[in-house]
């Protein structure tokens, strides 16, 4: 299972959320869960927003708690939206390709989970994204694909219906395949304004995703915590993982739902998929 996490908000130093809490992405990245064999060591990327228009994006195909220039730059860069992910391989090779988050112009997109029978879908999967957008795909993990289908449904003009209309497909292939529970997901997706996040699974069992509380109410329940001082009313991170164990701080996604997070807050949605035309 890969982790990942988004920000949006008041610019801040990403080592704010990638290493300095007590459960921080990196830590969760080399301290793997009781049910997990591996930790995240497959692999890590950074993607943020600052003075261009499209975002920047820094990936290594090197386990995320070694890599000196990660900590420097996540010290040195301030951004007011990022996202950051730690790769667990679940088939496909450790290199730096095949590391998230995966941008197109202005979109950035992070992936926690997996296609079932991916080598059996893979090719079907590959046919179906549009042409001028093929061009665009470097690695060879379903989740760069399912960004690249998404954007072929529509992404750009409806984050969530391109996501809805992905995962449908995705379904629909392994279905004519005859595999039973073929997509597991969470998923992040943002165009430097807005973020939008999603969890659903074909199956009854979605891996986990929590949104943060608004920054004023973490206020009024922990007066005396600095670290909640300088964010902004409009400050959310959107996590795999909670990163504190502080009561109040997180609140999960339910599974078949999707939240989107801009600077007037965020509205949680419910998450279907579509088949597509």
């Amino acid at each position: 299972m890969c982790r990942w996490l988004g920000y949006l908000g008041t610019p801040i130093e990403p080592r704010e959320l990638l290493y300095d809490p007590e459960r921080s992405l990196i830590e969760q990245s080399r301290r793997h869960a009781p049910d997990m064999a591996v930790p995240n060591g497959d692999g890590f990327g950074l993607g943020w927003f600052g003075r261009r228009e499209v975002p920047a994006v820094f990936h290594s195909a090197t386990p995320a708690w070694g890599d000196r220039n990660l900590h420097t730059l996540a010290s040195e860069i301030s951004s007011p939206l990022f996202l950051a992910h730690v790769r667990a391989a679940t088939g496909t090779p450790v290199q730096e390709t095949n590391c998230h988050p995966f941008a197109h112009g202005r979109w950035l997109f992070v992936h926690n989970g997996y296609v079932d029978g991916y080598e059996r879908l893979r090719r079907d999967m590959m046919f179906a994204v549009r042409p001028d957008l093929f061009g665009n795909i470097k690695g060879t993990t379903d989740s760069e694909l399912m960004f690249h289908l998404a954007l072929t449904l529509g992404l750009e003009d409806d984050p969530l219906g391109g996501l809805e209309r992905m995962a449908g497909f995705v379904e629909a292939l392994g279905a004519a395949a005859g595999i039973d529970e073929p997509l597991q997901m969470t998923v992040g997706v943002t165009d430097g304004e807005r973020l939008w996040a999603a969890r659903y699974a074909s199956g009854p069992v979605a891996n986990t995703l929590y949104c943060s509380a608004d920054v004023e109410s973490l206020r009024r329940l922990y007066p005396a915590d600095e670290r909640f001082a300088h964010f902004g009313p409009d400050s959310r991170v959107v996590v795999s993982e909670p990163l504190t164990q502080l009561p109040g701080v997180w609140h999960e996604i339910d599974a078949g739902s999707a939240v989107v997070v801009g600077k007037g807050g965020v509205e949680q949605l419910p998450f279907t998929p579509q088949s597509p035309d």
